[in-house]
């Protein structure tokens, strides 16, 4: 029997209309930052930031609808919802893709959240795919939710520049077995288990929990747990592990890596992205740099590929590389061949 195909239907979006500048964020640092130094450096003029109802499952709701009228799926004929939403969320312990499963009306589908912070969603679309070609009572999956992590950002905290980027939204994106176009290739995903603990909110769990006497840090104290060591870590394997994911997804892929044609990347500071092109041998033109997003986690390739779209960047038989990374420490890619051009080759 032929194997399953699994091709991207569509994409949807949502971003809060309030955003914080760069000059603000400059400010709240007390001197330390300049306006210049956070536009130049760390690679953004302003990001979205939630507004009222903005909460992670709500935004992932919103995002979840616009796939659904951008792409005019029936959300009766979902049949998983993989969530992608962050774990900061309305109610703690509540599963975020079976309430979006409820707000958009997917009676059929069944849900289950998945967390590998900002890798989260090319990892999901991993196993969206996967499931796809193992299993055929199931032939659509949506991927999607809500982040706004940036709430926990102490801006007085000097270490955390890295994450002054963080913003706030949401994305969604629909995958069908044997949909004969913008087809999903491989992925490769790899994780490094020494850094698990050198970033995250330090109050609020098991090991710290609130007390009326931490309350208000409670909720500034995403924090680099061990700054020195993650740092010097990322410096010494980040760019090469993310190579060598993408190297790995074009190889199990059976693409030639200098096909391809657009990165859908995560936000980052500028000479980093700037590198990672070069390296790969891309233009600006074959990205787009979310200076106007800053970094909205795992919502970034959505939002990338989404902004991609609408900008003209992709054409037939485009080749796209998705790449994240998220702290724990996990990077990833994958290969998207775009539109019909060779999907019978596939």
């Amino acid at each position: 029997m032929k194997k399953r195909t699994v091709g991207i239907v569509g994409t949807g979006v949502y971003i809060p209309e309030q955003v914080i500048t760069a000059k603000e964020i400059a400010e709240m640092t007390g001197g330390v930052w300049a306006e210049k130094a956070i536009i130049e450096k760390l690679g953004f003029t302003q990001k979205p930031i939630p507004g009222p109802g903005d909460g992670t499952q709500a935004m992932g709701v919103k995002a979840a609808m616009d796939c659904l009228n951008n792409t005019g799926v029936d959300p009766l004929d979902i049949d998983v919802i993989l969530c992608m939403g962050e774990e900061w969320k309305e109610y703690p312990l509540t599963t975020s893709a079976i309430y979006i499963q409820e707000q958009i009306g997917a009676k059929n589908a069944w849900g289950i959240d998945v967390q590998n912070r900002c890798c989260t969603t090319v990892t999901a679309m991993k196993m969206a795919r996967d499931m796809l070609i193992a299993d055929e009572s199931i032939d659509t999956i949506m991927v999607c939710g809500g982040y706004r992590n940036g709430d926990f950002v102490d801006y007085a905290d000097r270490n955390m520049s890295m994450m002054f980027n963080l913003g706030a939204g949401a994305g969604a994106i629909i995958l069908k077995a044997d949909y004969h176009k913008n087809l999903l290739l491989e992925s490769h995903i790899m994780s490094d288990g020494s850094m698990a603990r050198d970033a995250g909110v330090e109050i609020g769990g098991i090991e710290n929990p609130i007390t009326p006497e931490n309350i208000s840090e409670a909720y500034k104290s995403l924090r680099l747990l061990a700054p020195e060591h993650m740092k010097n870590r990322l410096n010494e394997v980040s760019m090469d592990n993310w190579m060598y994911c993408i190297d790995q997804a074009f190889l199990k892929s059976g693409v030639e890596k200098t096909k391809l044609d657009y990165l859908a990347v995560l936000h980052f500071k500028y000479s980093m992205h700037k590198q990672m092109l070069d390296q790969l041998g891309l233009n600006e033109n074959q990205s787009i740099y979310l200076s106007e997003f800053g970094h909205i986690g795992q919502v970034d390739q959505i939002l990338s590929l989404h902004l991609a779209q609408r900008q003209g960047k992709l054409s037939e038989g485009s080749v796209v590389s998705m790449i994240a990374a998220g702290i724990g420490y996990a990077w990833a890619a994958n290969v998207i061949l775009w539109g019909e051009g060779g999907v019978t080759n596939v």
